[in-house]
């Protein structure tokens, strides 16, 4: 498969095992429920660890069961936290491996990308960027086979997210990730108002209301929302917690919330 990313924060952010790893994800999966809506065509989900923010990635990624064998591609967002980038950075690499195995990347769709100047190549910002990592598990284990067009994003307006977005849109071969968390580190009575502000910003598709204290992937889903308001998709929030619900003291805590766009 050429040159893969390997894996990392597994044994850290989620399981290091492949058998502990799909216990893990099955439990937060399962903790969702059913859903009878119709499967989303985007999602934000957060991505902290597992013990915190499992449960709540779960309750949006459990929404995918229908689209396993349709979804081909899955375009996924992220912001940096370990190196910083002047845009959106795509890897050089083939693939992207976990602990469930290597998912194969959409070359075809990043060199697409590549055409626009807000995108790069640059492989520091991934190699130990944990933003999109945590995701795959829970797409490797819904979608089965699929391609990953990954890009974490550095200093980027949204409205060049958005261009990037507009190019790989496609149609229901196509899934949009976008990954964030809420607000960090205040009191859990702050986090929940802080936290309600940005889930309604985000349902009313208002870019422009999300400050920056209140997602670390704002620039991220700020593009989703202007391509969401384009295509005509409503988004709405399937849960918002934060630590100091899944794991941790509420003196200073971190939300997390996900959202679906149908």
């Amino acid at each position: 498969m050429g040159q893969i990313r390997r894996p990392a924060v597994a044994g850290t952010f989620y399981p290091g095992s492949s058998d502990e790893l799909e216990e893990t994800v099955a439990a937060c999966l399962a903790a969702a429920g059913a859903s009878a809506e119709p499967p989303p065509k985007a999602l934000i989900a957060p991505h902290a660890g597992y013990v915190y923010s499992g449960p709540v990635a779960g309750s949006a990624y459990a929404r995918l069961s229908p689209l396993r064998g349709r979804v081909q591609r899955v375009v996924l967002l992220g912001p940096a936290h370990r190196v910083a980038c002047r845009a959106l950075a795509v890897p050089s690499c083939d693939a992207f491996a976990t602990p469930l195995g290597a998912v194969a990347l959409d070359r075809e769709a990043l060199e697409l990308a590549l055409t626009l100047p807000q995108v790069e190549t640059f492989d520091a910002p991934h190699a130990e960027e944990h933003s999109l990592e945590v995701h795959l598990p829970f797409l490797q284990t819904m979608l089965g086979e699929f391609r990953l067009a990954p890009f974490v994003v550095g200093d980027a307006a949204p409205q060049e997210v958005d261009e990037v977005l507009e190019l790989l849109w496609g149609g229901p071969e196509t899934l949009v990730v976008v990954s964030s968390d809420l607000s960090h580190y205040h009191d859990y009575a702050t986090a929940q108002r802080m936290d309600a502000e940005t889930t309604r910003a985000i349902e009313a598709l208002d870019a422009e209301a999300i400050g920056t204290e209140q997602a670390c992937g704002r620039i991220p889903v700020q593009g989703l929302l202007l391509a969401a308001r384009r295509h005509g998709l409503g988004a709405h929030a399937v849960d918002v917690r934060s630590s100091g619900d899944t794991a941790g003291p509420r003196d200073r805590v971190v939300g997390y919330g996900s959202y679906v766009f149908v």
